[in-house]
């Protein structure tokens, strides 16, 4: 029985009657009556279980009718009761009697109350209003656990929301960050600008990385939260990823005119890890200790070997972590008592991130700290990579830009107009030939007519989206060599699966690096020269 197979308007504390006689019942009935018991009598076992289904607080059967059916019917209501439930049955027996009905009925029934004939009335109202009382306190139980349920159901309602937020705030967050990224990068590459205005370009690309790393984290946190992040893990040098990382921390560390001291050993250690993810566990560590030491502070970074284990150290002497904090510096959202002069500490949920990541592949975290104003240090354990068979070398990672071997057109198509505008002052800039459209249209007229070798193409735009000029495109053979590139503010898993239905080849995140684009135009620039040489060398010499 459950609540929403109770009938309405049925009394759920009501005593269901299946005894020898009508006058029986009605007999019982009014005993019960005067204390206030609804009482329903069941003419035989098959309307018994037709009532059960509807609710009941109590069973109230002689024995001779157990062998008659209401036995079966009796299991069957029992078996199929929810886990709160534990239906009250009263078997009026005969006298000493200890037939097979009754042995069986106390084995199988499980809360079962015996009562003899004679039965005197004080004794039949007494085990009933005991038996209603257990069952109100079973219905207590069900309306609790309907109240968790539907409080899980608000928070998972509240949590899905939320990663719609945290999506369409990064989607809004990165398309007007990808102009103002751009515009630094061409302001920074004219030399003749003043020195002074150099430093305020370095101040202000410095802000606009610290936003992208907010915006990052904020979408990172969403999928770790959801299960969706996929590591993409192989064998990596772990002084590899924490110089990568150091290198992505370098510019807040000199902000704060930290001096960083790394200590990585000298023979290398393979991890199995994804390197990318890594990276930002480290240089999230790196950051937090950059923005929490004193200016001019020092940062020691150091790896260690323990058994089969590796532990990664980063220490500061900052500010520290108060004792009763350090408990909860993994947990989302948490933060110490904020400095008057630390106005960018950020979100609360770096070390989330951490933890989150580090516990994916295997290892631990931990936190420590003397108390404020003695710093802190944090400690990421990782299994090392298992060895390789002697046989078989260790694969080499190149880490290295592909060269612009030949010329490369790039085409831009965002709605953005600051975005796409600012997009070709940067192609400009880097020499590359290219064009700038501002809708699905007129980027498959520009197509037809500049054949280039790469499209960076946004999705959200009215109209023709990027998805429905992905799918002309990959529907026309003639531009199979093209390279089609989601540049977008949207960066969730389903997001990259949709682009990748579509027929894109890479999906990028605005902002977009430009380094990660001078990467991708080499490339294309390499795969066009590639495609090119055997046809040049099939033709003939004129």
């Amino acid at each position: 029985m459950t609540a929403a197979s109770t009938g309405v308007g049925i009394d759920e504390s009501r005593v269901l009657l299946l005894l020898p006689t009508q006058r029986d019942c009605m007999v019982t009935s009014d005993v019960l009556g005067r204390d206030a018991i609804t009482t329903f009598a069941c003419k035989s076992p098959l309307e018994l279980e037709r009532e059960l289904e509807r609710g009941a607080g109590a069973v109230f059967v002689c024995e001779e009718l157990l062998a008659m059916g209401a036995h079966a019917v009796l299991a069957r209501a029992i078996a199929r009761q929810p886990r709160w439930s534990d239906l009250p049955v009263l078997i009026l027996a005969r006298e000493g009697s200890d037939s097979r009905q009754v042995s069986d009925a106390l084995a199988q029934l499980g809360n079962v109350m015996l009562m003899e004939r004679p039965l005197r009335v004080a004794a039949l109202s007494s085990n009933v209003r005991m038996a209603l009382r257990a069952r109100e306190r079973q219905y207590q139980i069900r309306r609790h656990l309907d109240d968790l349920a539907r409080a899980s159901e608000e928070l998972a309602e509240t949590a899905r929301r939320k990663d719609e937020f945290l999506a369409m705030l990064g989607h809004e967050l990165r398309n007007p960050l990808a102009p103002v990224r751009n515009a630094l990068h061409l302001l920074m590459s004219d030399t003749r600008m003043p020195q002074d205005d150099h430093a305020l370009c370095d101040m202000m690309k410095r802000q606009v990385d610290h936003m992208v790393r907010l915006v990052d984290d904020l979408i990172d946190v969403s999928r770790i939260s959801r299960g969706t992040i996929a590591l993409k893990r192989e064998r990596v040098d772990l002084a590899t990823v924490v110089r990568h990382a150091i290198d992505q921390s370098r510019p807040l560390v000199d902000a704060g005119g930290h001096r960083l001291e790394a200590s990585l050993g000298d023979a290398p250690i393979e991890i199995d890890a994804d390197p990318v993810r890594m990276t930002q566990v480290f240089g999230n560590l790196l950051n937090n200790a950059a923005k929490y030491a004193e200016p001019g502070g020092h940062i020691v970074v150091s790896v260690e070997r323990a058994g089969d284990e590796v532990r990664v150290h980063v220490r500061d002497e900052g500010i520290g972590i108060e004792p009763e904090m350090l408990p909860h510096v993994f947990e989302l959202f948490t933060q110490g008592r904020r400095e008057r002069h630390r106005a960018h500490d950020g979100l609360g949920i770096g070390l989330t991130l951490v933890r989150n990541l580090v516990e994916m592949h295997g290892g631990t975290v931990a936190a420590a700290s003397e108390g404020r104003g003695r710093g802190a240090e944090f400690v990421v354990t990782l299994p090392m990579a298992a060895p390789l068979p002697t046989h078989i070398a260790a694969p080499k990672r190149v880490l290295e830009r592909a060269a612009a071997t030949g010329p490369a057109r790039v085409l831009v198509v965002d709605d953005n107009v600051d975005a796409a505008e600012s997009m070709g002052m940067v192609l400009e800039l880097l020499g590359i030939d290219h064009r700038v459209v501002f809708d699905g249209v007129s980027a498959l007229d520009t197509i037809a007519e500049f054949h280039p070798s790469v499209v960076l193409l946004d999705i959200g735009m009215p109209g023709m989206d990027g998805c429905e000029v992905a799918q002309r495109v990959r529907a026309d053979h003639r531009y199979d060599d093209i390279r089609l590139v989601a540049l977008t503010g949207w960066s969730q898993v389903q997001d990259r699966e949709r682009t990748r239905a579509a027929g894109f080849d890479q999906h990028l995140s605005k902002p977009v690096d430009i380094g990660a684009l001078q990467e991708l135009v080499g490339a294309a620039s390499a795969a066009t020269m590639q495609a090119a040489t055997p046809a040049m060398q099939a033709s003939p010499a004129r």
